[in-house]
């Protein structure tokens, strides 16, 4: 049970960001653990970590802006389910939890995240700056508490859960009201 939780906490935050948390895994596993990662493992360290780098200032800086987050919530939504599945596998990798299993979860999981993110860009017309930062925030921590704290990093993964299900719901009935 353990393992799915921290799954669902890394995942959860490659639903929300995908350079910021692969960075927090290097800089808390180090480069060595990257050529036991299945997809990583063929690529240099050097220029994986230089791509992850890019990644994760071009996230932290486009984010601010509208025209920034428009277009990583289309990179995002393309690559959130996979990087989500790399991350499950990632965190939960020395278990005897099938392995596809635990990335078919992590990218479902990131994958639907994305979805209300983006739902909720275009209702809002773009994020408040207050809540990417908030978003930024919480990434760091649902991948610190993968590895320390997976059932707080699972508890707060399934409040997203949560949230994510009550916006489904918010929309279904704006929009059936609005018709």
């Amino acid at each position: 049970m353990i393992e799915i939780l921290a799954t669902l906490s890394a995942s959860a935050a490659a639903g929300m960001r995908i350079g910021i948390p692969l960075f927090i895994i290097f800089l808390l596993q180090g480069s060595d653990f990257w050529s036991q990662v299945p997809i990583f493992s063929h690529i240099s360290p050097r220029v994986l970590l230089t791509f992850i780098i890019g990644c994760s200032f071009a996230e932290i800086f486009a984010s601010k802006k509208l025209w920034g987050q428009r277009i990583l919530q289309i990179i995002h939504l393309c690559l959130s389910p996979i990087v989500g599945g790399i991350m499950g596998v990632t965190v939960a990798s020395a278990t005897a939890t099938p392995l596809w299993l635990l990335a078919g979860i992590g990218g479902l999981f990131a994958l639907v995240l994305q979805l209300v993110q983006v739902g909720w860009f275009y209702r809002l017309r773009g994020l408040p700056l207050w809540a990417v930062f908030l978003q930024d925030t919480l990434c760091i921590a649902l991948v610190l508490f993968a590895f320390d704290a997976p059932w707080q990093g699972g508890l707060i993964a399934l409040i997203l859960l949560l949230f994510a299900l009550h916006s489904a719901k918010q929309w279904y009935d704006w929009y059936h009201a609005n018709r």
